[in-house]
């Protein structure tokens, strides 16, 4: 278990963080952890799923960050699906 940090955004923020999250971590975590920064204080709060997206592609919620491909600082998206 590592701290990793990541640029990211979520859809309709018009904010881009660095936000730390765990290389253990799957993508419905990380998802929950931009969310965490966004939704009910810039984004509107719905109840729909959140998913990860890297370099416009959406990832499976429960792929482990270590297996994703994604470097330190790499930009993700989370959105509502």
């Amino acid at each position: 278990m590592a701290l990793f940090p990541l640029q990211a955004a979520f859809r309709g923020d018009f904010c881009v963080l660095v936000v730390p999250v765990d290389d253990q971590d799957d993508m419905n975590a990380i998802a929950e952890k931009v969310a965490h920064h966004a939704v009910g204080l810039r984004v509107a709060p719905q109840e729909k799923p959140k998913a990860v997206f890297h370099n416009g592609e959406r990832l499976p919620g429960d792929l482990v960050l270590a297996k994703a491909g994604i470097g330190p600082m790499d930009y993700v998206e989370v959105a509502y699906v």
